[in-house]
């Protein structure tokens, strides 16, 4: 049988941290930016994890479970 490969597109976008959560950046901070505020921005800026809900899925992507 031949080996499970990752998706690539979830590769590139979700991290693992040390304690096997997920990390993902944050859409709507690469164009048009002249609208947003600097709150907004700022708060686009940093990463977060990722919802529980989608948890199971991207572990799937990237070939974890």
């Amino acid at each position: 049988m031949p080996k499970q490969k990752t998706k690539s597109s979830a590769k590139k976008r979700f991290k693992l941290t040390g304690s096997g959560k997920i990390k993902r950046k944050h859409a709507f901070k690469s164009h048009i930016l002249t609208k947003k505020s600097k709150k907004r921005k700022l708060a686009l800026t940093h990463s977060t994890l990722v919802h529980q809900s989608d948890v199971n899925g991207i572990k799937e992507q990237l070939r974890l479970k």
